[in-house]
């Protein structure tokens, strides 16, 4: 594998030599302040590009090319959304960029309510807590109809929740949801994230889905002329949230996207963590079954908790996660077609200096070098004995 790091730009508490220093070779990086829906200029992708490169490392892969809300419900003027998309990725392409992930969930990017869960060792993660989640949704949002979305027993602890939180940590928990987190797209208040809601009315899964084929059908010519890849990146939690459909959630949402262009170009961003949140969902045979269209890898563990719609970070080789079973299988890619995949460590817990220190929620430096360093060890084993 090719061994990268979330960079979240100048910015990032953690600086490109402190990447170096962990032993990653690529960055994993985006053009954060450009706004949603228009053209990465070529001159601050060059730019980007050298302050990389100046410090030894590799941009190796995009993430993400912001998707606009318009192309998803497909609005009026979508197409030229997508065309600016798609000039987008030749300038990357152009400079050398080819690996393009993007996702195409609707209204949020990943999604959670406690940035700080403190584990039994002291360490603290990221969490996703149904009730709390449904505390938000029927009692901060107050969305129409969310009722219908939820078994009297999960309302009745909802309520009890919500009763229970301050005004101060309702506010908390509202930011978490929809303030935006780390490489998220949007960021919201409440009265817009009910008009963002609205857009999709009535559009359902079939519709984002049919909206997702429109806009490859426009955008895979332009990465195949250019010699790149796009990785779509699976829904986080991978099941609807607030009444909004999700097409990226399991064995069968990846088949179809296969299907609506059938080329390696039209490919996946193969996160454990986000499909491993599925009981149902086996991360070895999905990965194997769509191997050739797998071009970046986000590796993570997470745990279903004894609410089995709840979940939180576990450490890389923990968890639900069959992480030694997974790395088998992509070292087994790699040598039949070849290459070598572009990985990072995906999120971290807070541990040692990362506890003292501020860092961009789910992405602390200590945490990410321990996954960084399991995962290794765990390629060069799989390397070595098979």
């Amino acid at each position: 594998m090719f061994h990268s790091w979330r960079w979240f730009g100048p910015a990032d508490p953690v600086t490109l030599s402190d990447i170096r220093q962990a032993g990653a070779l690529g960055v994993v990086t985006a053009l954060h302040d450009v706004p949603n829906g228009t053209v990465w200029p070529a001159d601050r992708i060059a730019a980007r590009k050298a302050e990389v490169e100046a410090a030894g490392l590799v941009w190796s892969v995009v993430e993400s090319i912001p998707v606009h809300e318009d192309i998803k419900t497909g609005a009026p003027g979508w197409e030229e959304k997508a065309d600016a998309w798609a000039q987008s990725l030749t300038n990357l392409a152009r400079a050398g960029v080819k690996t393009i992930c993007y996702n195409f969930m609707p209204v949020l990017d990943w999604t959670r309510t406690d940035l700080v869960h403190e584990l039994e060792d002291g360490s603290r993660c990221l969490r996703f807590d149904q009730t709390a989640l449904a505390a938000f949704d029927l009692f901060i949002l107050e969305r129409e109809g969310a009722a219908a979305d939820y078994p009297a027993e999960r309302i009745a602890a909802a309520r009890a929740h919500f009763d229970a939180l301050s005004q101060a940590a309702r506010q908390c928990l509202a930011d978490t949801v929809i303030a935006g987190l780390p490489g998220s797209e949007e960021s919201y208040s409440l009265s817009a994230f009910r008009e963002r809601l609205a857009a999709y009315d009535g559009l359902g899964a079939e519709g984002l889905r049919g909206n997702l084929a429109a806009f490859l059908a426009r955008i895979v010519p332009v990465a195949a002329r250019e010699g790149a890849v796009l990785a779509i990146h699976p829904d986080d939690p991978p099941r609807p949230l607030f009444g909004l459909p999700r097409i990226v959630s399991t064995v069968d949402d990846m088949a179809a996207i296969a299907a609506m262009a059938d080329t390696p170009v039209n490919g996946f961003t193969f996160c454990t963590g986000s499909y491993g949140v599925r009981p149902d969902n086996d991360l070895p045979a999905m990965f194997s079954r769509f191997a050739d269209k797998v071009h970046f890898l986000h590796l993570r563990a997470t745990k279903r908790e004894q609410d089995p719609q709840s979940f939180h970070e576990a450490a890389h080789l923990a968890g639900d996660v069959d992480m030694v079973a997974m790395v088998a299988r992509i070292v087994a890619e790699e040598r039949r077609r070849g290459v070598s995949l572009p990985m990072r460590p995906d999120h971290g817990h807070q541990i040692l200096e990362d506890l003292r220190k501020t860092s961009t929620p789910g992405y602390p430096a200590i945490g990410r070098l321990r996954g960084l360093a399991e995962l290794r060890g765990v390629e060069h084993a799989v390397a070595v004995l098979t």
